[in-house]
């Protein structure tokens, strides 16, 4: 009887175990399954599109005017009134600031009153000199009066116009160097204007790449403040020396800018474009992986990325054209290809 209750109790403690083994695999391969799963990297990503791609030489430079000159005192005398400040648009004749006339104008009167006395002498001595009743000297000397009074008034005239100091060229006030009540001499600076039309930028450009431009080859100039917009522009000058020191040759590009959000003195971005490719299958630049001179993309089908090297042409700030490898409607991952390798499951966030 003993034996059996032991054989009973044996076999029961087996079943018990063989059911706690078979609890035991199942939950494991419950978490093997788990652990089996791939986890979708998030990424962001961009179409390859068709079109033109610009190749073009970029570089930095402070804008200047072509043309910029200091307006000058052609008079002395103090400062009366002041119509312009640092900034104003101006045209060519425009009254930026008057002197004090009072004493000119006085002048001017009296040279008036003069040249009105020595011309009547004159007139009248004409007549006598028609009829021989003076001298041809008599004669001579009045007229010699005349004239010199002549040049007196139109030389008071002269600087009675000049206290009105004038713009010789339109532009912008880049510099206002005088104050009211102060003495000015002649020919002493009073205000500084800058051209507007064109303006320029000067660029240090390495010899290597001299062979790429021309004058007159399309260019463009911005600012930060402008955002992804440009104002075009033209190659203007190219230097015909180089710089044995840097092995640089400076060339002058300009550009007009009627909406006035280039000014002299501000750091502009500018680029020449020396050529362009049509219908060119273009990817963004920051799609590339570049690893050992090899150049390379993650394309997205399925939901999986895939790495595949392929073959650039023209390279600018935004899109690298691509001669083998991918086509227009390739989707490409952007932004999350440091966390990828071949074949990796993705999913795409918007941007």
């Amino acid at each position: 009887m003993k034996k059996i209750w032991r054989m009973t109790l044996i076999l029961a403690l087996l079943a018990a175990l063989g059911v706690s083994a078979g609890c035991s695999k199942r939950g494991n391969a419950k978490n093997s399954g788990k652990k089996d799963e791939k986890v979708a990297v998030p990424v962001e990503v961009a179409a390859v599109t068709a079109g033109d791609i610009a190749a073009y030489f970029t570089g930095t430079a402070t804008i200047g005017a072509e043309e910029e000159t200091g307006v000058v005192a052609k008079v002395g005398g103090v400062v009366k009134e002041i119509l312009v400040e640092e900034g104003r648009y101006v045209k060519e004749g425009d009254v930026l600031a008057r002197l004090d006339d009072e004493k000119i104008a006085v002048q001017l009167a009296q040279s008036r009153a003069s040249l009105d006395k020595l011309q009547s002498v004159y007139e009248r001595n004409v007549n006598l000199h028609d009829r021989n009743l003076v001298s041809t000297e008599v004669f001579q000397q009045s007229k010699y009066d005349w004239e010199q009074a002549k040049a007196a008034y139109e030389l008071a005239e002269l600087d009675y116009k000049y206290t009105s100091i004038r713009t010789p060229i339109a532009g912008v006030v880049a510099e206002r160097l005088i104050k009211v009540g102060n003495m000015v001499l002649p020919n002493q600076s009073v205000f500084r204007v800058a051209g507007l039309n064109p303006l320029i930028a000067v660029l240090h450009v390495p010899e290597r790449q001299l062979g790429k431009l021309r004058v007159g080859q399309p260019a463009a100039m911005s600012i930060d403040a402008m955002g992804s917009e440009s104002v075009p522009g033209r190659i203007a000058r190219i230097s015909p020396v180089i710089d044995p020191a840097t092995g640089t040759v400076k060339v002058t590009v300009e550009a007009r800018d009627p909406s006035g959000r280039l000014r002299p003195g501000m750091f502009a971005r500018i680029q020449i474009i020396y050529d362009v490719h049509a219908n060119a299958v273009k990817a963004p630049k920051d799609a590339i992986i570049t690893e050992d001179r090899e150049n390379a993309v993650f394309v997205v089908r399925d939901s999986m990325a895939y790495r595949l090297s392929i073959e650039t042409g023209f390279i600018n700030t935004t899109h690298v054209e691509v001669l083998a490898g991918l086509k227009a409607g390739d989707t490409v991952v952007t932004t999350g290809k440091g966390s990828l390798k071949d074949s990796t499951k993705v999913q795409i966030v918007a941007r």
